[in-house]
């Protein structure tokens, strides 16, 4: 396939950035998306040109930082994909392609289509983990009966990357479908209950110092979210916080 690439072309995080067109072909239909933007980076580089900076590292659809804004959508026209398990074969011969990074004040350009996503680190270190003892007397995990309707969705919560396909997609950058869902795969299991009124509250006092936006209910996110993340955890969260808050 022939293809015209334009992508977004920023130096560091002061440089005002700007669209950069680029011809591309020999392109198989079997390559995926990252595999496209690798044979583009030995064009680039054989022309003493700065390859496009992009973030990747299992390529597996697991660590989400493959995060890439492909023709107006997170991760690109297909569905429950991130960016590296996109196919090329979504696209015909002779396609314009633009290609940016995810756009939030809270994922600052670092350069190109990288961007920071350090405040989704800090919103998980003010709640997202259970405190255990460790002194040899701990309960096995295994000896704790746990509903299985609620076993189910607490590893359908878990299966989020933190990608930020949400925060992307969102038209108020809200981080509420990544946040609820880290709350979620604890707060419906007996070892999560512990700390739960201060996990959502830390969790969501944390999201909103980072600057991201309110939920309207839009469920934008929820329709590009890679793993299908479902908005039943941004209600969960929303009663876990009020229950918190009147408790607290």
């Amino acid at each position: 396939m022939k293809l015209k690439l334009k992508i977004w072309r920023q130096k560091n995080s002061n440089d005002k950035g700007k669209i950069v067109s680029y011809d591309i072909e020999n392109i198989s239909p079997d390559m995926s998306f990252l595999e496209m933007m690798d044979v583009l980076n030995e064009q680039l580089t054989s022309k003493g040109i700065d390859p496009v900076a992009f973030d990747h590292d299992c390529r597996e659809g697991i660590c989400g930082s493959c995060s890439m804004f492909i023709n107006g959508e997170a991760h690109g026209p297909d569905r429950l994909v991130t960016t590296c398990q996109l196919h090329m074969r979504k696209f015909k011969d002779g396609d314009t392609i633009h290609i940016e990074p995810f756009r939030a004040n809270s994922f600052p350009v670092i350069k190109d289509l990288v961007v920071d996503r350090s405040s989704f680190d800090r919103v998980q270190h003010a709640g997202g983990f259970i405190s255990i003892n460790t002194s040899g007397n701990t309960q096995d995990a295994n000896a704790i009966p746990i509903e299985k309707n609620s076993a189910d969705k607490a590893f359908d919560a878990a299966t989020c990357i933190g990608c930020g396909a949400c925060v992307a997609t969102c038209k108020n950058s809200s981080a509420m479908l990544f946040v609820s869902a880290k709350v979620s795969q604890f707060s419906l299991l007996p070892q999560g209950k512990v700390e739960a009124n201060d996990r959502v509250l830390n969790m969501v006092k944390q999201m909103d110092e980072e600057g991201f936006g309110n939920c309207t209910n839009t469920g934008a996110c929820e329709v590009e979210c890679p793993k299908g993340i479902s908005l039943e955890n941004i209600a969960r969260m929303n009663r876990d916080f009020l229950k918190a808050k009147i408790s607290s």
